[in-house]
């Protein structure tokens, strides 16, 4: 990329260097603009002869096509993409939306030196009209060997980010208490509201239970024959495991437990697991706040019909711990 001082008349097609202000202090034309015939014109109006511009050289791609090539390749699912200034091209999800990120690929591509990109963290939940990624190239021009370079890895083991969306999600809740399961659902049935509503979504399929393996059961195959997206299971009290009274009414409904133990604090007791496709999610002691907890963290990917193994669950402690 070259830089040089010409005369505004000669401009139009040209990059601007620096951010053009009026005598006043206004803004006229931000840096990085690309300036057209009716800038020009405004321009001279204004009583500038010369002004500082940038010229690409062979072997370069202007900025805003080098970032929109990347943004086309490094997403998929429910995005559009739009181009920003400075060089920059924005990924808006397009629905409700779960964001999952290739974090590896993500730090690969971050470090070469044409390209930065931002993205949410995975397993986000993004609402429609939500940015969940951005491109930024180097300023002006990016080397076309750099980006070919950028492309061909996304293209080989891309994408880095995927828009997974949330569709007519349905919820089955299950509350347990050792006592009376309509304890469990008076003490935690409005935390469960706000937690869901804030996915932009509700309870559609709701049982209270004793916390009794048989009785857990039982509920819990009722859940499975209306088919939700997930469950959630909120009891009141905190399990040791699959082998406590939860774990044992989901292994005897042919569940298969996929986790215990989850490096989120608060959540490190969540037991997760599944029948067919569905995921059984047991949370003690989540369901007593609203604040964020690992249900949050892996409730989204559920609500997108995404499986969540064992070892994404693992994949969390980094940046687990959300109580301060």
């Amino acid at each position: 990329m070259r830089a040089l001082t010409i005369d505004v008349a000669q401009s139009t097609g040209r990059i601007l260097c620096s951010t053009v202000f009026r005598v006043g202090g206004k803004k006229l034309l931000a840096k990085g603009h690309l300036i057209s015939e009716e800038d020009a014109r405004m321009l001279q109006t204004e009583g500038m002869r010369e002004v500082w511009v940038t010229e690409l050289e062979e072997g370069e791609i202007g900025e805003d096509e080098a970032v929109m090539e990347v943004a086309t390749e490094i997403g998929c699912g429910s995005l559009e993409i739009r181009l920003a200034a400075g060089g920059r091209a924005n990924l808006i999800a397009t629905e409700p939306s779960c964001t999952l990120v290739d974090d590896e690929l993500l730090k690969q591509i971050n470090c070469t030196s044409s390209v930065v990109i931002a993205s949410t963290l995975n397993f986000s939940y993004a609402k429609a009209g939500q940015r969940v990624c951005t491109v930024k190239s180097t300023p002006f021009a990016v080397a076309k060997s750099q980006l070919e370079a950028v492309i061909s890895i996304v293209k080989e083991r891309g994408p880095i980010l995927q828009a997974r969306p949330i569709r007519t999600p349905s919820v089955g809740v299950l509350y347990t208490d050792p006592v009376s399961g309509d304890r469990a659902r008076q003490l935690f049935e409005n935390i469960m509201h706000q937690r869901l509503e804030r996915l932009g979504t509700s309870a559609t399929y709701v049982l209270a239970s004793l916390e009794e393996e048989g009785a857990v059961a039982r509920s819990l195959q009722h859940l499975l024959r209306a088919k939700p997206t997930s469950i959630l299971i909120a009891s009141t009290t905190a399990p040791a495991g699959p082998d406590d009274v939860v774990g044992r009414a989901m292994l005897r409904i042919g569940s298969q437990i996929e986790r215990f133990l989850a490096p989120v604090e608060p959540g490190n007791l969540l037991l997760l697991g599944y029948k067919d496709d569905i995921p059984i999610l047991s949370a003690p002691g989540c369901f007593r706040s609203a604040k964020p907890n690992v249900v949050d963290l892996v409730l989204p990917p559920m609500l997108a019909r995404y499986h969540v193994s064992g070892w994404e669950v693992a994949c969390l402690g980094h940046g687990g711990l959300l109580a301060q």
